[in-house]
Formats: structure tokens, C-alpha cells, sequence
């Protein structure tokens, strides 16, 4: 079988050629496996590398399916999409000969055996649990969010306004991560590591998309930002994944500068799949003196600010 860049067969070639196409699992698990293969060198893994004469990048299914321990036919078929009965044993020596990360690994068994979801009427927005929503109006003086899934915003305290703008002027479906960072300059702007910021919200969605294969508000926002954006079709077909973590962002902010921000996003275990994101400064820091400030002027800043109707 012809491995070549450009010659893709399967259920992968039409998702490749038409990202509207919609979350085929077949394809997602084609993909996912091909360019994770791709992305390895034999000398990687220590294996001979036979140089000019090698006629794809990476790794051969041959030589994945040696380090994995099954059959070149076995791994063959699991990479056309076939992923029915394939045992967590088989998986789990396929993720350590791709060296695939926890995230990548959770995201091939999605992907490979997908859980059945009750079909549910699709609610405009999600619930958060008044409790939740108490807390965040108690988190006094550091930007604090809700994010549910597809990259949704659900909530936010009065700080998250004044930092990245005042989401309450948007329509519900507009509160949304990839179409604030892919479709709006001011976000563009706000964002200093702007590239790193467009490269996670599509990690997370492709993680989200392992999970809910047939979740066709998932599978429209996809659609409608690969139309519109070159940027976003590129990141969508690396096929990277990653779980929402902690680190540091740094904003171009319009009132008080620059500021430098650590966050840490924390996981709610209500079964909503909702996360709690927050940003907080190093104490003593120009950030925290910009955040006191932005926080004293209350609701002029959020105005005046980054406004998420600029």
C-alpha cells in the first residue's frame, strides 16, 4: 500500500479533503494514528534508518507494528479506522511504541472504543450549579471562568470581565474560546503568545472530539471555523491533543499594559465536563499592582477595557 505523503486512503482522505465533513470516528482514529507515526524517526525508537531510500515520514506500519508486538495486518487495519474489538492491552503497547503522552493515549482509547452517549435534547447553553456560580462571585480580585465543553464560556466574575471583556454583551454561542481567539482581532491582540493560545484551544477541542464523536454543535463550530479560518484548518489537521493544565499567559491588556498571569484550570467532578480556570499574578508583582487597579475601577474598567464587543 502506497504510504506516501498525499496519497491517503480510507476514511481518513475525505476528512483530510473536506474539513466540513463532520467527526467520522473512523477517520479521527486514522488520522490520529498515521500522524502520530509520522512524527517518529527510527533512530527515535532505535531502529536502523535507511535514509534517502525511506519513502515516508517516520515510521513504517511495519515497523510500529514490530515495536507494538502484532501484526503489520492487525495495526494495518486498526490505522484504516477499524478499531472494533481491539483490546486495551493492544492499545496500551501501541500508545508506548508511538510514545503517545497520558492525553494522547485517553484520546486513542476514545477514539478506538467509543462510549455510547444517551441522545439528550441539545440545550442553547449548559447549567452551572448555583453553587458554583457563588463561588465565583467570592473570588475577589482574580479573573475566574467556567468553561464547559466545545470550548464554551458559561461564567465568569466580574474580574474576567474587566481582563479579557464583558462576555455579557455577546450572544451565548458567540461565548466560545475558538471563535473569540480565530475570528476576532482584538483577542488576536490580547493574547501576547497568541500562537500558543490558538494551538491549545484546538488541542482541547480535538480532546473534546475523541470524547463526543457525534456531537453535532462540535461537529458545525469545526465546520464553520475551518471555513473561516486557514489558521485554524492547519492546527485541526496535526491531530494534536492535550487535557486543560496550568501555566502562565501573558496579556496585552488596553488600560494597564502588560500583564503576566499564572492559571490554573481545575476539573469539576459533578459530571458536567465544566472546568474552573483562574489567573492570578505573582504576589508583589507590576500585574498585581495592575490588577488592584483594574479591581478598584470596577465596572468603568470592563467599559473601557477590553471589551468584548470592540
Amino acid at each position: 500500500m502506497d504510504e506516501r505523503p498525499g496519497s491517503s486512503t480510507g476514511p481518513a482522505a475525505d476528512t483530510a479533503a473536506d474539513p466540513r465533513a463532520g467527526l467520522d470516528p473512523r477517520a479521527e482514529l486514522s488520522e490520529f494514528l498515521r500522524t502520530r507515526r509520522a512524527r517518529l524517526k527510527p533512530e527515535d525508537v532505535g531502529l536502523p534508518d535507511y535514509g534517502r531510500h525511506r519513502r515516508v515520514p517516520g515510521l513504517r506500519r511495519e515497523e510500529l507494528a514490530q515495536l507494538a508486538g502484532v501484526s503489520v495486518a492487525y495495526y494495518t487495519r486498526l490505522e484504516q479506522g477499524n478499531g472494533r474489538n481491539v483490546s486495551a492491552e493492544v492499545l496500551d503497547a501501541i500508545a508506548r511504541a508511538l510514545r503517545l503522552s497520558d492525553a494522547e493515549h485517553a484520546h486513542l482509547t476514545h477514539l478506538a472504543k467509543p462510549k455510547r452517549h444517551k441522545k439528550k435534547p441539545v440545550a442553547r447553553t449548559e447549567q452551572v450549579r448555583p453553587a458554583m456560580l457563588q463561588l465565583l462571585d467570592t473570588i475577589d480580585g482574580v479573573p475566574a471562568y467556567i468553561t464547559g465543553r466545545r470550548s464554551d464560556i458559561v461564567a465568569w466574575n466580574g474580574m474576567a470581565a474587566a481582563v479579557f471583556g464583558d462576555w455579557s454583551e455577546l450572544p451565548a454561542q458567540e461565548r466560545n474560546w475558538a471563535r473569540l481567539v480565530f475570528l476576532r482581532p482584538d483577542y488576536r491582540e490580547l493574547f501576547v503568545e497568541w500562537d500558543q493560545k490558538a494551538y491549545d484551544i484546538v488541542a482541547f477541542l480535538r480532546m473534546d472530539a475523541g470524547c463526543h464523536p457525534d456531537d453535532p454543535r462540535l461537529s458545525a463550530l469545526v465546520g464553520e471555523l475551518s471555513v473561516k479560518s486557514e489558521e485554524f484548518r492547519r492546527l485541526w489537521a496535526i491531530h494534536d491533543v492535550k487535557e486543560k493544565s496550568y501555566g502562565v499567559k501573558r496579556l496585552r491588556h488596553r488600560l494597564v499594559g502588560e500583564l503576566t498571569l499564572n492559571f490554573e484550570s481545575f476539573r469539576l467532578t459533578d459530571g458536567t465536563e465544566q472546568n474552573l480556570i483562574t489567573y492570578h499574578p505573582e504576589p508583589g508583582s507590576p500585574s498585581a499592582e495592575a490588577l488592584r487597579l483594574l479591581a478598584s475601577w470596577g465596572a468603568d474598567a470592563t467599559k473601557a477595557g477590553t471589551s468584548a464587543s470592540a
